[in-house]
């Protein structure tokens, strides 16, 4: 199912783990570690990470698609580590929009009449309140500007999708630690 941004309903947390190992697993066994240095390695599996993190979304969200492309363009030595991950480009997961175009009609509604609304509680308020409600209005473009900053491809996000993002985002960065953190704990346990 579809929200009205475009973006999927997130899965339950147990699917997007076996999902993102899955897709780290397979991108790790693409890296060739022999000649590289300890901080080569470092990079390599963080961006093998982030790469399996946002192809377990298929493209679905906007920060997963953000986060290749950025990947992808950011150097010669990561584009050659994306293609190694990811594999030929006939084989990736297709990152277009699947959203359809009525979905992006009712997210604009949406703006449109929470500016009227916005519009209205001006006039009713009227002098009196400006000052307060001008520094609560700066606080919060601020700080949607931070978060903008912080999600891969939020400075391209309306607010409302911004927020459903963000949520995505944020489990998905759960689910990276939580796996990890099992990796580590297991790997611990092994060498005891």
């Amino acid at each position: 199912m579809w929200t009205p941004c475009g973006m999927a309903r997130m899965r339950p947390h147990s699917s997007l783990k076996q999902e993102f190992l899955k897709e780290w697993i397979k991108g790790l066994q693409r890296c060739s570690f022999p000649k590289k240095s300890i901080l080569e390695r470092k990079k390599a599996i963080k961006l093998s990470a982030d790469i399996a993190m946002a192809s377990a979304r298929n493209g679905t969200t906007c920060w997963s698609r953000a986060l290749i492309s950025s990947a992808a363009r950011d150097g010669s030595d990561n584009n050659h580590l994306v293609k190694q991950i990811l594999g030929p480009e006939s084989d990736r997961p297709a990152m277009e929009n699947k959203a359809p175009a009525r979905e992006a009609s009712v997210c604009k509604k949406i703006l449109k009449r929470s500016c009227r609304i916005r519009r209205r509680g001006r006039r009713k308020c009227g002098a009196a309140a400006a000052a307060p409600s001008s520094i609560a209005k700066h606080l919060v473009k601020k700080r949607r500007q931070i978060l903008r900053s912080l999600i891969p491809g939020g400075e391209f996000m309306n607010e409302i999708c911004l927020i459903e993002e963000t949520l995505d985002y944020i489990t998905s960065l759960r689910v990276q630690v939580d796996v990890m953190r099992s990796l580590a704990t297991a790997s611990v346990r092994g060498t005891e």
